[in-house]
């Protein structure tokens, strides 16, 4: 037996911090679904971290989409710098709510590996270039990366990340089935993706549950960064002003307190100190929300919250409202302006034109995606050609588009 000094030890040297009862526990981890040897020096969950950021997929995101295209300013939001803001609220709730801090931030770092150039535009159009191979789903799209498309190791492909990290990666946004097993939630009239029940029957990932508490704060913390990094990029792009952020009354209130504070600060400074304040309140408030939450299911391990009725960790009821409003004030003001949805347009076109040349023209691609797709049925090759554009950065597909037709859209020109 393990005396309490070689424990503790132990416990320093894979850098473990306490943890509830209810949380995630690496050294009981489900394991991988190829065994590997342990690190002497790493948590199994700060290995999945690890594996994630030094992926193809992760660098990628630092040259795709989160609202504005990548020519329109050198400081809008990327998916990358998306990621990292998620990354660090999610460490926050799981530090307060007494979560392996770990998987939550692998869960923040890899949620956006499967989406496409040019934001949810360019997986609209994707899915719709696929509807009758199956459709695009980014969050299928991640886990093909994860466990197939990366391919960086020696004995296998993707990852090999853990049980729990897949697990939170493809169940994020809550159970996929439901008891009967009936696709449930964003899947129901679709069906649960064909690559997540392909991955589900080799390696069950208990898709009619819950993930972990550490999941559903990584999703709690992607939408407290959207709120407030599209505040902040709204601004900078003059699509809202002072006037328009009180229309919602939370952000009034905040930009009140500001300014009796601060009197006289300049406009970016206001804004600057608005998202601040922004991110810090929703944070409190899922704290002690989700604190309650778990007071009342009173869960004694991490497999209570998955076998909950409902998520525990969330928002309060007045911050759930506060969410929709603010998200209604950047649909209104700054998703469907004319000059972003200009940008959109363009974006469809280029997805729609590289979708149909290469899959009339499979050679055209690079020999590791083309080979052996001239003779391939057509969903083999429709798949293949997603998981090619998927991969793509802004540039690239841009670049590849003006390459393959003579055309730039994204600079009005002509080759």
């Amino acid at each position: 037996m393990m005396d309490d000094s070689t424990q503790a030890q132990k416990e320093r040297r894979v850098g473990e911090r306490w943890r509830a009862a209810y949380a995630v526990n690496p050294a009981a981890s489900r394991g991988r679904l190829i065994a590997e040897h342990p690190s002497a020096t790493r948590s199994e969950f700060q290995r999945d971290r690890d594996r994630i950021i030094h992926s193809t997929a992760f660098r990628r995101l630092a040259h795709k989409t989160q609202v504005f295209l990548y020519h329109e300013g050198d400081h809008f939001r990327s998916r990358l710098t998306h990621t990292i803001e998620v990354a660090q609220i999610a460490r926050s709730l799981a530090r307060a709510l007494g979560l392996d801090e770990d998987l939550a931030e692998a869960l923040a770092l890899a949620h956006d590996l499967g989406h496409t150039p040019f934001g949810h535009t360019g997986e609209d159009a994707l899915d719709d270039c696929m509807r009758a191979y199956g459709g695009f789903d980014h969050n299928a799209q991640t886990l093909r990366i994860v466990t197939r498309l990366e391919r960086r190791y020696a004995l296998f492909d993707g990852l090999n990340l853990t049980w729990e990290t897949l697990e939170g990666l493809v169940k994020h946004n809550g159970p996929m089935l439901d008891t009967d097993g009936k696709p449930t939630g964003r899947y129901r009239d679709r069906g649960v993706p064909r690559a997540i029940l392909e991955y589900d029957a080799r390696h069950p990932l208990e898709l009619a549950r819950f993930a972990s508490a550490e999941a559903q704060v990584a999703t709690i913390a992607d939408d407290i960064a959207y709120d407030a990094h599209d505040i902040d990029d709204g601004t900078r792009s003059g699509l809202l002003d002072d006037q328009n952020l009180r229309e919602v009354r939370f952000l009034a209130a905040l930009l009140d307190e500001i300014e009796s504070q601060t009197p006289d600060l300049p406009a970016p400074r206001l804004v600057n100190e608005l998202v601040r304040r922004v991110i810090t309140r929703f944070v409190e408030d899922v704290i002690i929300e989700s604190r309650a939450r778990i007071g009342v299911l009173a869960p004694r391990s991490a497999d209570d919250i998955r076998a909950a009725a409902s998520s525990i960790a969330g928002f309060s009821a007045p911050f759930q409202e506060t969410d929709r409003d603010i998200k209604r004030l950047l649909f209104r003001r700054v998703y469907r302006d004319e000059k972003v949805m200009q940008m959109r347009a363009e974006a469809d076109g280029i997805l729609r034109d590289l979708f149909a040349h290469f899959f009339s023209a499979p050679h055209h691609m690079p020999a590791e995606w083309g080979e052996g797709l001239d003779d391939a049925d057509a969903a083999r090759r429709a798949r293949r050609i997603a998981d090619y554009i998927a991969g793509m950065t802004d540039r690239y597909a841009a670049a590849e588009h003006a390459r393959l037709t003579g055309r730039n859209p994204a600079s009005g020109e002509m080759r």
